[in-house]
């Protein structure tokens, strides 16, 4: 993993692990992480993760409109 530097507001940095399991969750929900990766992100085991994204209105199975569509049209040929 690489270590990356941040500016942030002062304000953040008391909230250090609140901010880091933030972006993981987003980073996450943007598809830029693997579960794994933002469990891993975060310092914690990948089972313990989904409560992370749960604190941050996260859907664990991030299954799109468009992958449902795209599963039917693939289902009915």
């Amino acid at each position: 993993m690489t270590t990356m530097t941040l500016n942030v507001p002062d304000a953040l940095e008391k909230e250090h692990d609140e901010t880091v399991r933030f972006l993981a969750a987003k980073l996450y929900e943007a598809g830029k992480l693997s579960l794994g990766q933002a469990a891993e992100m975060c310092g914690m085991a990948k089972i313990d993760f989904p409560a992370v994204l749960a604190e941050f209105n996260v859907n664990y199975i991030q299954y799109s409109y468009d992958d449902i569509l795209a599963d039917i049209a693939r289902i009915n040929g």
